[in-house]
């Protein structure tokens, strides 16, 4: 089985943090929307359609052979529903949902015509039509989504719950066996699981830090860390390679993110190589308790978002100084730097400097000489393709 993942004309509500990635690469639950299919359809080759300047980062694979393609909507979670509705499809044929192109499935040589167009066509192609499927509209979706997805993920997880081998840690915990974690973890004494009204999952090589609080549902992926006495609550993913710490409640950090320190971080989206300082807070409801207002990444036009917690939005490469204060409905592009004594704009271009409420230009060359630093910290190389994809965001901010 192949699959090829496109995105449609909404995969631009997700900036910024689909600037540097596909939409398919988005974490929700434990793992990315692209693993999830693949675990979801078993699926042998992978490709997908992606903008040329992520060509570098994300490869667009191809399509072998003559063998059939499933093309999957980026924005579409699997269910068990949907899983069966597209295993059902006959061969070119596609799926809607309230007008979206779900999935479908094209013989090999079409199906390599279309990649070759980058573009996916229905003409031509049968129709049907289903009443139900999970899906991601826009950046706070995936917060939205979070609880539910950390607990269908774990299948895919292949994890044990904690109660099989409970007598190896000193912890408290409620539940356990709602509460699933590697064998080769490491829980320091003094922690406390609390799985009573969603699971808590802590995958292979994570470490839980003395005298944390986890309150499920909650995901700790691979090599992350919980530092010492922080208090995560329901709804919360920690990426692999991430330091998390303080108080957290219902955020998702991607990957190589760091939020060491003490400060709260609510309701709030992280991409990968975040930093933010010492007792960084991000504001997620209003004083009024009005709805929250964001600014539309490409036209700047305000969203109602229709929800009373939403916090911020930070794309890959930002960083906050210490005691930053950041606004509800905030986002932060690439390589931004918040150094303000005041709350936060809600809107910061990428690779801006923002020291007051006028921005100054982030000089390329020291943006790039910073993010080979922190890269080099967790041994990766910054490569020519990532750099090109950096130039790229950088020339068209």
């Amino acid at each position: 089985m192949q699959i090829c993942f496109f995105s449609d004309d909404k995969a631009a509500n997700f900036y910024p943090l689909t600037l540097t990635r596909p939409v398919d690469d988005l974490r929700i639950g434990i793992f990315t929307i692209k693993q999830k299919w693949e675990y979801a359809l078993q699926a042998e080759n992978i490709s997908r359609i992606v903008p040329k300047y992520l060509e570098g980062i994300f490869p667009k694979g191809d399509i072998s052979g003559n063998k059939d393609c499933y093309w999957i909507n980026s924005r579409y979670l699997p269910s068990q529903s949907l899983i069966k509705q597209i295993q059902n499809l006959e061969e070119d044929s596609f799926l809607t949902f309230d007008s979206d192109i779900v999935a479908a499935k094209i013989g090999g040589k079409q199906s390599r015509e279309f990649f070759q167009q980058d573009e996916i066509k229905t003409e031509g192609l049968n129709k049907t039509t289903t009443s139900t499927a999970k899906n991601i509209q826009y950046l706070w979706d995936l917060i939205s989504l979070n609880s539910s997805e950390i607990e269908y993920d774990i299948p895919q997880s292949k994890l044990i719950p904690l109660v099989e081998y409970a007598d190896k840690y000193n912890f408290v915990a409620q539940k356990t066996h709602n509460i699933f974690v590697s064998k080769d973890v490491i829980i320091e004494p003094g922690c406390t699981f609390i799985a009573e009204k969603g699971p808590i999952v802590i995958q292979s090589g994570a470490t839980i830090e003395a005298g944390s609080i986890l309150r499920g549902p909650v995901a700790v992926c691979e090599q992350a860390t919980v530092k010492m006495a922080s208090r995560i609550y329901g709804g919360t993913t920690i990426g692999p390679v991430c330091k998390v710490g303080g108080e957290v409640s219902g955020c998702i950090f991607h990957s190589y993110t760091n939020k060491a320190h003490d400060g709260f971080t609510g309701s709030s989206l992280f991409g990968q190589w975040v930093n933010l300082g010492a007792n960084t807070i991000t504001s997620n409801l209003k004083n009024d308790y009005s709805s929250i207002k964001i600014v539309d990444w490409s036209t700047e036009i305000p969203i109602d978002t229709t929800l009373q917690f939403f916090g911020t939005v930070m794309a890959d490469h930002s960083k906050t100084a210490i005691n930053t204060m950041l606004n509800t409905g905030t986002l932060c592009g690439v390589s931004s730097n918040i150094f303000i004594d005041e709350l936060s704009p809600k809107r910061i271009p990428s690779f801006s400097w923002v020291g007051s409420k006028n921005f100054e230009l982030y000089r390329f060359e020291k943006a790039l000489e910073v993010m080979q630093a922190m890269m080099k910290r967790r041994s990766i190389k910054l490569s020519k393709e990532y750099h090109e994809m950096m130039k790229y965001i950088f020339e068209n901010r």
